[in-house]
């Protein structure tokens, strides 16, 4: 049985056998889900993501915090406003350099951290449900290694 591209469908050498399409696929449903779990929080992930980061580091400066997170700078500044009007984040000028703006996790941050990783631990029983212990290990392994060799955190 072929698609509309005349790709045979089930073929394990098509679009649909790789991996970055399967990640992909997978990335997409995960993200909705995370989404719209979050999203009665008034969070969308790229704010958890800046409140994560924050969490890794004491203090950050919203340039810094822009590269790290591989966004444009002013998407940073909006992050950083809609977190700092739900309480979660602080900015301040650094008094070493005016032009830097640092920005701290606050304690709402923190709070609002640790209802999102409890939603995250939660899906992430739900996806991981099928799988064996020894899978779940191996797949935490691989995504572990791949995230080191894409420079994620």
């Amino acid at each position: 049985m072929s698609d509309v591209n005349g790709t045979t469908i089930g073929d394990t050498s098509g679009l649909t056998s790789t991996v970055v399409f399967r990640l992909g696929t997978l990335g997409t449903v995960v993200t909705d889900r995370f989404t719209r779990e979050i999203e009665g929080l008034g969070l969308k992930p790229k704010h958890v993501g800046l409140m994560a980061a924050l969490s890794l580091a004491a203090v950050a400066s919203q340039q810094e915090l822009a590269a790290r997170m591989g966004v444009a700078p002013s998407l940073m500044v909006s992050l950083a406003d809609h977190l700092e009007g739900l309480g979660a984040v602080r900015r301040v000028r650094d008094p070493r350099d005016r032009r830097r703006q640092v920005l701290t996790l606050t304690e709402e941050g923190q709070g609002l951290l640790e209802r999102c990783t409890s939603v995250a631990r939660t899906l992430d029983e739900e996806f991981v449900a099928g799988l064996t212990e020894k899978q779940r290990k191996a797949l935490d392994e691989a995504l572990r290694v791949m995230a080191d060799r894409a420079g994620l955190p």
